[in-house]
């Protein structure tokens, strides 16, 4: 029986999408599920919402940066801070969507995880992010152009369509069996819905989802308010 994959929203320029992207082989792997790829622009999803990133708030981004260090040690996996932040992980991305084979997309996703926070030189120069493709087996000159044509480009508008289509906000996300889990944190409660003790009931998240609005910051749509 084919189980339905777990789908991995990412982009390289989160730390976070790099420590999730460090346990969820393995996750995977304890549950039998394969492992669907799926990178996105960030910063796509950041301008449709109308938001901005964590680390385009000061007092977030050295937070996160310490947050993200301290989890790192909690899991007992490498991490160094890269020599900028945020960069444009475009390049990157499109090259990732260029790979079709899954065995060979997921190497390329872990070298390249690599090359940015676990110590491995950055990618913010097309010849760092050629050299980890090469590093991995695979063809550096022939993705490179790849990642240039209109096919690998709207795939990612695409896929970034899709985790808004979703109703993703951000990276890390999971999708699997039509239930959504964002950021690390949330491993272990998707191990849990995997194994069928979620403790959410169908009513609940009904409930949930419907739950009325008293007071918002933010103003109504155009027709909606009082007078």
């Amino acid at each position: 029986m084919n189980r339905a994959p777990l789908r991995f929203f990412f982009d390289y320029v989160s730390p976070y999408s790099y420590l999730a992207w460090t346990q969820l082989p393995g996750l995977a792997e304890r549950h039998g599920r394969p492992l669907e790829l799926v990178p996105v622009l960030f910063a796509g999803v950041l301008n449709a919402l109308g938001t901005t990133g964590p680390a385009e708030v000061r007092q977030k981004r050295f937070y996160i940066y310490k947050h993200t260090r301290r989890l790192a040690h909690d899991l007992g996996v490498p991490f160094v801070m890269p020599a900028a932040h945020p960069f444009n992980p475009l390049l990157a991305l499109r090259v990732t969507a260029a790979v079709e084979d899954g065995e060979a997309r997921q190497r390329l996703v872990s070298a390249l995880y690599a090359a940015v926070w676990a110590g491995g030189g950055g990618l913010l120069e097309p010849e760092r992010v050629g050299a980890v493709v090469a590093s991995v087996g695979l063809d550096a000159q022939a993705l490179l152009a790849a990642s240039q044509t209109p096919a690998v480009k709207d795939q990612i508008r695409r896929n970034t369509q899709e985790l808004l289509s979703l109703d993703g906000f951000g990276v890390p996300t999971v999708v699997v069996d039509g239930e959504l889990f964002f950021g690390v944190d949330s491993l272990g409660h998707l191990e849990r819905f995997l194994r069928g003790e979620d403790p959410l009931s169908r009513e609940e998240l009904e409930r949930l989802r419907t739950l009325p609005v008293a007071a918002s910051r933010l103003p109504l749509p155009s027709g909606e308010g009082g007078g």
